[in-house]
């Protein structure tokens, strides 16, 4: 018998019309449903992994390791087995790092006693760390987090507000920060919302960081002005510091510089730059970078400056290597310098077609050739906030054409340098964009001379061969703007010929 084809074709639409309306439902659905998954995934805490086995012995000398009254800050990124960047340390030399540090008697200093310290000078032990964390990377949680609760230390993260719960699991999750946060071990300040990056910054398309640099606006064919640039830099920083407000997180005290930027690299005018420092001084204590113009550990000169500089952490970095390093940062007083031309390895020399060492300047090595100077800085991190001492310094092997100079209030805001030559010296003083030409005294022709060098807030005093007297007082309010070392440099007139003799150093004191 023949199929009525009208009731096979009724009995099919309900069908249809039920499967119509399921896919219906879920391409209405599917938005919400993947939103859902990808808002849990911006949620989800990942598994922690178990901190690597406990060396033995640590890779370091500990015994060697400074006491200071100031701490180091130390600049750490990712935590992590990705061996693909210098930046990521991994798990176990992370462990080893932390091991080491506290087998030479360090403790880790929370933001709140960091900063406190910048207020007060005071630290609650002799030897601190303070350990920061740039980018909020996922690796803090998952590796990071459970070596600080072995070894009972503390962290500070600086979170891209921006990019928290994005390209996971690159970054860490807002959830993730809360767990963190509830653990006592740690703090997050600002590393801007979503300022971390790099665009063009002229026609050619060469491209800078955005927080430090006006952009190229591609449509109107031109630079952003200094006030575009301020009102787009100050709506990021509000938007990071919403952020932490918006999840329950204390307000930021500090930021951190992407990329270290450096404000005298950029090309912002001095009017920006400075525009930009004081947009940052109004919401934060202080600043951080990995480089600098001029030294600026934790101290009296970076609480003024409102900038202080860190040590950064490599993926290469040995323990016994980070703890030398840390030696080298530590604060030195005056009394405990000495005589310090018995201690080569604490300079920083400079000048000459390669670098030589400081027996360049004392005479006891070879001559450089094809230069008129060598420079030496002694431990400049270290020295940063000196204000207060003398040096007692022998000059000898002085002729008509060269002399020696020791400067005095180093990298500071206001370096002071003294000239001393056969028959001839006087000092001078450089800083906020001027040159200040003190003294001039004659001095009885001879090929060697002795200075003493008297430094303090007030003004730097010179005595040459115990009766000629050269004083230049200070013409500034703040005393941590004329805090800073010394260096020494040598050398002879561009005019000298190939065997002129260099004058040298043969006698240095500090106290």
């Amino acid at each position: 018998m023949k199929r009525d084809g009208s009731t096979a074709g009724r009995r099919r639409r309900p069908l249809l019309r039920a499967a119509l309306g399921l896919l219906a439902l879920a391409l209405v659905t599917l938005p919400f449903t993947a939103a859902w998954q990808y808002d849990a995934f911006r949620r989800a805490v990942s598994h922690q992994a178990a901190p690597p086995p406990a060396p033995k012995a640590a890779d370091g000398d500990a015994k060697a390791a400074p006491a200071g009254n100031a701490p180091v800050v130390l600049a750490y990124h990712d935590i992590g087995p990705d061996d693909r960047s210098r930046y990521t340390v991994s798990p176990e030399h992370f462990d080893a790092q932390l091991r080491a540090l506290r087998e030479a008697g360090y403790r880790t200093l929370s933001t709140r006693e960091f900063t406190d310290f910048l207020r007060t000078g005071r630290t609650p032990a002799p030897r601190t760390v303070h350990l920061t964390f740039d980018d909020g990377t996922h690796g803090l949680w998952v590796h990071a987090d459970p070596i600080l609760a072995r070894y009972r230390m503390k962290g500070a993260a600086y979170l891209i507000t921006g990019q928290v719960g994005t390209h996971r699991p690159y970054y860490l999750s807002w959830a993730e920060i809360e767990r963190m946060a509830g653990s006592g071990r740690w703090d997050f300040q600002s590393h801007t919302d979503l300022s971390h990056v790099r665009e063009a910054v002229d026609a050619a398309g060469h491209r800078a960081p955005v927080l430090t640099n006006r952009l190229w606006l591609e449509g109107e064919g031109r630079l952003e002005t200094d006030r575009e640039h301020r009102r787009r830099v100050e709506a990021d920083i509000d938007r990071s510091v919403a952020a932490f407000t918006r999840h329950g997180l204390p307000r930021p005290e500090l930021f951190a510089y992407p990329f270290s930027e450096q404000l005298d690299e950029s090309n912002l005018g001095p009017r920006a730059a400075e525009a930009l420092r004081a947009l940052l001084r109004e919401r934060f204590t202080a600043t951080l970078t990995n480089s600098a113009d001029r030294p600026l550990p934790p101290g009296p000169r970076s609480a003024a400056a409102g900038e202080i500089q860190r040590l950064e952490v490599m993926r290469d970095t040995t323990p016994a290597a980070l703890l030398r390093d840390i030696a080298r940062r530590a604060p030195v007083r005056p009394a405990d310098v000495r005589r310090p031309l018995s201690r080569p390895e604490h300079w920083q020399v400079s000048g000459g077609p390669a670098r030589v060492g400081l027996d360049a300047l004392t005479g006891t090595g070879r001559q450089p050739h094809g230069t008129q100077y060598v420079s030496a800085a002694y431990r400049p991190i270290a020295t940063a906030d000196w204000a207060e001492y003398r040096l007692r310094a022998t000059a000898g092997r002085l002729h008509a054409r060269g002399g020696v100079t020791i400067t005095v209030r180093a990298d500071s805001e206001h370096p002071t340098t003294l000239w001393v030559g056969r028959n001839t010296a006087h000092l001078t003083e450089r800083g906020s964009g001027r040159t200040r030409t003190g003294p001039t005294r004659h001095l009885d022709p001879a090929a060697t001379h002795s200075v003493s060098v008297s430094v303090t807030p007030e003004a730097v005093r010179v005595v040459v061969d115990g009766e000629h007297h050269l004083t230049l007082e200070a013409d500034w309010r703040e005393p941590a703007e004329g805090a800073g070392g010394f260096t020494l440099s040598t050398g002879i007139a561009d005019d000298a010929g190939p065997d002129t003799k260099w004058p040298r150093f043969t006698a240095l004191e500090a106290e």
